[in-house]
């Protein structure tokens, strides 16, 4: 699935979509500046929330962390957990706010 750009999630947040957004940044990150209606999950502790996101396996998913690194992780690890359509936010946080 090709990543998503900040422009393209605004837009559609703005339409008032409200895709499945998950924020794999360390808790303090995610404190000091979130996306609206993302749910933050830091990277290290994604293998054992895997069960609580099952039913997002066949939805597409949003992932972000700071740049864009720890959430191109985050997409290989759900892809090989058979989720299939995970997207990466490119430029990750810093994208998003410079948008």
């Amino acid at each position: 699935m090709p990543d998503i750009t900040s422009a393209e999630l605004k837009q559609r947040q703005q339409t008032g979509e409200t895709p499945h957004i998950i924020d794999v940044r360390e808790t303090w990150e995610a404190e000091e500046s979130r996306i609206p209606g993302s749910q933050n999950i830091p990277l290290g502790t994604l293998p054992e929330k895997l069960d609580d996101l099952e039913e997002l396996k066949d939805q597409e998913v949003i992932v972000h962390c700071k740049s864009g690194g720890r959430s191109a992780s985050a997409k290989a690890f759900l892809t090989q957990q058979g989720f299939t359509n995970v997207r990466n936010l490119v430029g990750g946080m810093m994208g998003y706010q410079a948008a």
